[in-house]
């Protein structure tokens, strides 16, 4: 593997498993890992979110292999690049980093988007259709990072 990628929000069961499952179909995973991860606990082992597993399915990703679990400070020597969800999570991430080239691994992952607050909103909380809203958040940040890190898939 080259290149590792670490997609991160809150629980690892809606915002970063649909980034992993994304980039994944925009890269070639011979040569680029990418991982999910979450900064609280909650869903360590468990599947993601029913509603996340029906979106990627939606748009031909399978993410049901999937299991949650939480984001440590051995990660940071594990990825080249750590993507989080919002500016909580990112603050999350950064409090465990030891040095400055730790720190500049982390970026949000909406960082290149011309968007407002550069935040992938959770849909926990709300209907299906902040799901579908996120996958298309993610689908556009995903699109334009397999570009700018030179990634891109050719078939």
């Amino acid at each position: 593997m080259s290149t590792k990628i670490l997609m991160v929000c809150l629980g690892n069961i809606c915002r970063s498993p649909l980034a992993e499952g994304i980039l994944k179909g925009k890269v070639d995973t011979d040569s680029v890992l990418v991982d999910s991860a979450g900064t609280a606990n909650y869903h360590i082992g468990k599947q993601p979110d029913p509603r996340s597993i029906a979106v990627a399915k939606k748009h031909g990703i399978d993410i049901s292999m999937q299991r949650c679990r939480q984001f440590t400070a051995e990660d940071f020597k594990r990825f080249d690049h750590i993507f989080a969800m919002d500016k909580d999570n990112y603050a999350n991430i950064i409090a465990l980093a030891q040095d400055d080239r730790e720190k500049q691994k982390v970026k949000l992952l909406l960082h290149q988007l011309p968007t407002e607050d550069q935040e992938v909103p959770d849909p926990y909380y709300g209907g299906d259709d902040g799901f579908e809203h996120v996958y298309q958040l993610i689908d556009m940040a995903c699109e334009q990072l397999a570009e700018e890190l030179n990634l891109k898939h050719t078939v």
